[in-house]
Parts: C-alpha cells; structure tokens; sequence
C-alpha cells in the first residue's frame, strides 16, 4: 500500500484539479451576477474572460514551472502548487467584486500547473510502453474529479455560490499535507536538466520542441484538441441553463455524468484501445468520436436525450491519451517536464482565445432578437476545428 501512495497522491493532486474545476463550474453564472448583476448573456461574456485571464497564466507560466520541475523536482513544484492554489480557492470564496475575482484567475492560473508536473512525474515512473497507459491513469483521475466536483458543486451551491470555493481551498490544502509526508522525488542526477530562462517561456519550449522528429505536426493536433474541447467547460453551464432551463444541481449532475463515462474510458478503455488499434488509430478512432458528439450537441433540443448520449461521447476521451502516448515517446527523459509544460501552454493558450470565442459565439446566437436561435452553435464550431485537427494527423508522420 505504502508503495502507492506517490500515485495515489498524484491522481488525488489531479483529482482535486478537475475537482477544483468543476466544482465551481455549476455556481458561476449565480456568481458572476450575484457579484455584477446582468443576464444570462452577459454572465457568460465575463465567464469567457475569467477562464481567459486563467488561460494567459497559465500559457505564460507552464514551461516555466514544468523547466523548473526538470531542474529542482517535481516534489517542490507540485507541493508549492496545491498550497497557493488552497489560498486561491479562500480568495475566490470572498470575492465581492470583479476585479477580486480576476486576480483569483490569475492566482489559479499559475498554480494550474500542476496538471503538467503531475504527467511528467507519471512519465518519469513509466516505460515507453506504459506511457500512454500512465497518462490515461491521470486522465481517469481528472474523470473522478468531474465526477465528484460538479456533483459536490451542484449539492453545495444550495447553501450558496460561495461553499464550492471553501471545500475546494480545503481539498487543495489537504493534498498539500499528504504530499508532504507521502510523495519522493523522481528526478535525479540521470534525468535532471540545467534550467535555462531561454527555455522556460513559452515561445522557446516550443521553438526547442519543434526541432524534433514531426512534433510540430503532432502539437498542432494537440493544440487544436485542445481548442475544441476547451467548448465544454466555457459555455456548458449557459448552455444548459438556456436550452434546457437548467440550475445549478442539474447542471452538476449533467457534468457528473460526463465524468463518470471520462473516467472509465480513461481508466479501462485505454491500455487495450493502444494494444489492439495502435496510438495513432486510437487517435483517429476518439477524434471521430468527438466530431459527432460535437454535432449531436449542435442541435440537441432534449434534455434527457443529452443525458442519454453522454456516456457515448466520453468514448471520445481515448485519442487524448494516445497522443501524449505518441508526443512523450518523441522526446529525451530529460525533457519530460518541458514536452508537459509546453502542453500545458498549448491547452492555456486554446483557453485563452476559445472561451472568449465560444461565449461570443453563444451570446450572438442565444440573445434576444438574434437573427438565428442556435445555442448549439459553439458545439458545430468545436466540430469543425475537430475535423481540421484529424487533416492534420494524417498527414503527419505518427507513430503507432
């Protein structure tokens, strides 16, 4: 048992990430206006720009801290992570005003982070076989969290907007005191690299990264996954409260549902999708997927219709992990941390201009008087960007 308790506290620091996430998701619209006021719409215009303020941090501080987990640990940059991101979570919890809530996001932002350091500490514990294995195990951990967290988020914003944000902050805490007794180090002398400032921002990983065998094909995939995929938690909760008339409870068991079919498929599905298929058709097999979920999403009209087809769409969660399978395998051991900090930047950098877009996107097409009522219609958008993302994959050079 004592042996399992570095990845137990990994996918628990990954759990509480998604946690943290989803939990706050279910109570934002009521946040956004109970600190603003405004409709709908215009709740969900500042929801794009919070998630976006988040993004640009986390885009600009990603290779920074994944170069430095390279060079002084991941111990000391997880353990630092979840300590800040707990005295965000109290920040958040007592916001009053919008420029409190901002500088939460910008808090939150940097210690996101985490998620990065987590996938190079799994990298680092696997062999080039168990990679894409390894990163499902965290993407199941990330599924538990959306399971719990909206499911939590939803219960607590009854007592308030402001609950899901005190249990998060107690959540992160915790985590920070079991890694400190439970979690070693795993870099050393054989994979440590030198820090070098050059490489710790975002444009020079990248520029690093891009010099390898077909990685500029492969993060052009990654990053526009992540684009895509970056629909679900902008304009989910909007969403459903304008198609469906949902609140806060159902929205948090909509997403609950989401994750408990993300978190199967990333904990069951993946190994034997990569065994049987290969990473690169098990790339082509979940993109596909997610282009007719995204579609569905477009034009669904029924609730309950939605909540039937979820644990179908989850199924799209196997080509992620096959990718980062595909990427990690690509790189030395020594730049583990890097290839996840640049990831990490990728996903930031998607985040920051797709909430802004997929809300704008929601507003123009669910506002009064608007020239065409789809709701839908940042979900057909992500489809697209999905399609142009498999172009992309085939023609480049993979591995399998």
């Amino acid at each position: 048992m004592l042996k399992h308790l570095p990845i137990l506290v990994i996918l628990t620091t990954v759990t509480i990430d998604a946690m943290g996430i989803g939990l706050i998701i279910p109570v934002m619209p009521d946040l956004i206006r109970e600190v603003m006021g405004g409709d709908l719409a215009s709740a969900a215009v500042w929801g794009g720009i919070l998630a976006t303020v988040f993004a640009v941090m986390q885009f600009l501080c990603g290779p920074l801290l994944g170069n430095l987990s390279d060079r002084y640990g991941r111990r000391p940059v997880l353990l630092v992570s979840l300590a800040v991101m707990s005295a965000d979570y109290v920040i958040m919890a007592l916001a009053d005003a919008m420029w409190v809530l901002v500088i939460g996001r910008i808090v939150a932002g940097i210690t996101a982070a985490t998620y990065a350091t987590a996938l190079a500490y799994m990298a680092d514990s696997s062999s080039p076989e168990e990679k894409a294995r390894a990163f499902g195990i965290v993407g199941a951990g990330f599924g538990i969290g959306f399971v719990l967290g909206p499911a939590i988020g939803g219960i607590l914003g009854e007592f308030g907007s402001r609950a899901p944000f005190w249990a998060a902050a107690i959540l992160a805490g915790g985590n920070a005191l079991l890694g400190w007794f439970a979690l070693p180090e795993t870099v050393t002398n054989a994979n440590r690299r030198a820090f070098e400032w050059r490489r710790a921002n975002p444009l020079g990983s990248l520029k690093a990264l891009g010099r390898l065998p077909s990685m500029n094909r492969l993060l052009l995939v990654f990053f526009l996954y992540q684009v895509a995929s970056a629909v679900y938690p902008a304009v989910w909760p909007y969403f459903t409260a304008e198609r469906f008339g949902w609140e806060s409870r159902m929205i948090g068991v909509s997403l609950a549902f989401y994750g408990i079919g993300f978190a199967l498929v990333q904990g069951f599905l993946i190994a034997p999708s990569v065994r049987f298929f290969g990473n690169g058709r098990t790339v082509f097999i979940g993109l596909w997927i997610e282009v007719a979920a995204l579609v569905f999403l477009g034009f669904i009209a029924s609730g309950w219709l939605l909540l039937a087809t979820i644990p179908i769409a989850a199924l799209g969660g196997i080509g992620l992990p096959a990718l980062q399978g595909i990427m990690s395998r690509r790189v030395p051991d020594d730049a583990q941390g890097e290839l996840q900090g640049v990831s990490a930047s990728l996903t930031s950098l998607a985040h920051i201009a797709a909430p802004l877009v997929m809300t704008q996107t929601f507003a123009m097409f669910s506002k009064d008087h608007a020239m065409l009522y789809l709701p839908g219609a940042p979900f057909l958008l992500a489809a697209f960007l999905m399609v142009f993302s498999i172009v992309v994959f085939q023609n480049s050079r993979s591995g399998n």
